[in-house]
């Protein structure tokens, strides 16, 4: 391996220069892992500060930590540590915890608390975390004809169901804003996971209104090629006339692009990808990039090339999140990149009411005014895009923008996809809230209640919160 001069700022104030190892970015690399166990092993954090390596522990122990040698060498400038987007968006930060929840597992460990002591503390502070938004389990979780439930599918608009391959559990790299967390801190309970595609199939002939399954996780791209295709199988062989569309949902050809390139199995995914094709479904690749700094390796660009080869296409999608990505030009940016990498800018989405929400979120207003100015500013071809879009209970609602009406200063608001499909695409308002983050910081105006709220009020009431999976 070839040796690189870096210089660190240890602790963020004091610059030296050090010398490390650097992976091999040609042939065929290997990934290399890191976590809460042995992140201090990382040749650049063993340069920062041990005040800075303990914070990282404590917030690693509550929220999900993992990352690999590609981020670290290839996405993140150590020369812009604290600030790097990739670093903030794959490093815990001291902020992403309450100031409660942060002393609470701080003090736990310098007590030296055991590891039964430490779980026990970490999971009391993931249930203030509101660990499933959206009423994801309590909401979405469909059932067969007989009452099986489906722990491991969710269904909450007609058209669209979502599948969690239990071996797609986990990524290549965990993203520090994950609204999905809970699938990767050891809380089996509130875990989304199927085994079988069999039931997948099942429900979809029950359900002949649904035209689009979409692989999810975790990163269903974190599977082995030969996994992957025992489900892709089963759904081509079912022959369902009502399936239409594959989607996948995925970071892969960010954090890891030699999934598609360099890996034993990469051309038997790629092989898989055009047998979609080829059986006349149309695969789309739900690609996560959060920063054009994602964009920026020859890897990257190679891999967009081989899945697009496929017949597959990619569409792009991000939330807005502070400390990250919360800069109109830089969207602009990436989303003129994506195009010209043959990419469909696809959403832009606020960051859920989840996990360390407090330190990633963004006011609507301000959400707003970010995408204005850069869907402003980028071609017709980039014009694709939608957003900013929140994924609530009631629906996928789209911030459209500010208005005055009956001399009232209001948002503007419409579902894009609702719990009731008859709610799509009517307008509604809000009182004007410069710190609303969020559909539920959000007052009517105008009227007295949102017209979706009496509907919405009973669907809850059909589905109890307290309906959680027993296992």
């Amino acid at each position: 391996m070839p040796k690189i001069t870096a210089t660190f700022n240890k602790g963020y104030t004091t610059n030296y220069e050090m010398t490390y190892q650097k992976s091999i970015w040609t042939g065929t690399p290997s990934m290399k892992s890191y976590t809460l166990s042995n992140f201090r092993q990382i040749p650049q954090i063993q340069q920062l500060s041990e005040e800075k390596q303990f914070e990282m522990e404590v917030v690693g122990n509550v929220l999900p930590f993992k990352v690999n040698n590609y981020v670290i060498e290839e996405l993140i400038n150590w020369d812009d540590i604290p600030n790097d987007p990739i670093f903030i968006l794959t490093f815990p930060q001291k902020g992403m915890l309450k100031p409660k929840h942060y002393e609470q597992m701080s003090t736990a460990l310098k007590n030296n608390a055991d590891k039964k002591e430490i779980a026990t503390i970490a999971n009391e502070i993931r249930l203030q975390l509101n660990p499933h938004p959206a009423g994801q389990m309590e909401l979405n979780v469909p059932k067969l004809k007989d009452g099986t439930k489906l722990y491991g599918m969710q269904h909450k608009y007609k058209e669209t169901c979502l599948f969690f391959p239990s071996q797609s559990q986990t990524c290549h790299a965990y993203c520090s804003f994950c609204f999905r967390w809970p699938q990767f801190v050891g809380m089996d309970e509130m875990k989304f996971a199927m085994q079988e595609g069999e039931q997948l199939v099942q429900y979809l002939r029950e359900h002949p209104e649904i035209t689009d399954v979409l692989f999810t996780g975790g990163d269903p791209m974190i599977m082995k090629a030969k996994i992957f295709s025992k489900y892709v199988n089963t759904l081509i062989d079912a022959n369902l006339p009502n399936l239409k569309t594959i989607r996948i949902g995925t970071k892969a050809l960010a954090y890891w692009p030699y999934k598609f390139l360099t890996d034993s199995d990469s051309q038997e995914m790629l092989e898989i990808f055009k047998k979609i094709t080829s059986s006349g479904l149309h695969l789309a690749f739900m690609a996560h990039f959060n920063h054009l700094n994602e964009l920026s390796t020859d890897a990257v660009k190679d891999a967009i090339k081989e899945v697009r080869n496929t017949g597959a296409e990619i569409r792009t999608q991000s939330p807005l999140l502070t400390h990250i990505n919360d800069d109109a030009e830089m969207w602009a940016k990436m989303w003129t990149k994506q195009v010209q990498l043959g990419c469909i800018p696809y959403y832009m989405f606020v960051v859920r009411d989840t996990g360390a929400q407090h330190y990633f979120g963004i006011s609507l207003v301000k959400a707003y005014d970010i995408f204005k100015k850069a869907y402003s500013s980028v071609s017709g071809l980039a014009r694709t895009v939608r957003g900013p879009s929140m994924s609530a209970t009631p629906g996928k609602v789209h911030v459209l923008g500010i208005a005055n009406l009956k001399d009232e200063k209001v948002i503007v608001l419409r579902f894009l996809q609702g719990r009731n499909p008859d709610w799509v695409q009517i307008p509604f308002f809000a009182k004007y809230d410069e710190n609303a983050i969020w559909l539920d910081d959000l007052k009517p105006a105008l009227t007295d209640k949102f017209f979706f709220q009496d509907e919405m009020d009973d669907i809850k009431q059909i589905n109890p919160i307290e309906d959680y999976p027993e296992s």
